[in-house]
């Protein structure tokens, strides 16, 4: 079983950190990969580079096992569309290996508007990461997919290589990218937001304007 979970990472923070491991966890996952979008096709171009997003990205998860990163959709032009992510996977892994997609509450909840995004729940089980407690409103999503889909089992997950959407609760930090960008920029400290080789990288390099 391998987790998928894509993002602009401008930065990669605590928060991003703390929900996969939680789920990788929660769902015994061999590895979990995180692929840094090259265009991101629902927000504004990163100031930062995607080389060095990337980077930023392989420095934060370097101690832990079972993080990988996967630079798939850097070298891909264009947007990086997740369908197209999921695909390449298939390729590499085959019909029979279970794949799960990881999406934050709000991504989910905006899947209507994703490229194609009926054929991702064909490519990968799709795992939605939720705070504990928290009301959600799915109503964005078609009634009749939810039901087809939604289980709250997460042995279903093990037992297929797609088509299952399971909400799984993590510890979901109030940490934003946009916040620690300004922090940087100011030259305000961001320790404890995200690793310190990470921040000690940062500087290094002077990304985000860092005096």
């Amino acid at each position: 079983m391998i987790g998928l979970f894509g993002g602009t990472f401008d930065p990669i923070h605590f928060g991003h950190l703390r929900s996969a491991l939680e789920v990788m966890e929660t769902l015994s996952l061999e590895e979990l990969r995180f692929i840094p979008a090259h265009a991101p096709p629902h927000r504004d171009v990163p100031l930062i580079t995607p080389e060095q997003r990337s980077q930023m990205v392989a420095v934060a998860i370097s101690e832990q096992p079972g993080f990988e990163l996967d630079t798939c959709e850097l070298e891909r032009n264009g947007p990086s569309y997740s369908v197209d992510t999921l695909r390449d996977f298939r390729k590499r892994y085959g019909e029979n290996t279970s794949l799960m997609m990881l999406l934050g509450t709000d991504a989910f909840a905006g899947l209507p508007r994703w490229h194609r995004w009926t054929e991702l729940i064909r490519l990968a089980h799709i795992v939605v990461m939720q705070r504990p407690g928290g009301d959600y409103n799915f109503d964005t999503i078609p009634e009749d997919f939810l039901h087809q889909h939604l289980t709250d089992d997460p042995a279903a997950l093990h037992h297929s290589p797609a088509g299952s959407i399971l909400r799984v609760p993590v510890t979901q930090l109030g940490i934003s990218a946009t916040d620690i960008r300004e922090r940087l920029r100011q030259g305000r400290s961001v320790r404890y937001l995200m690793p310190q080789a990470l921040i000690e990288t940062i500087i290094s390099l002077k990304l985000y304007a860092y005096d």
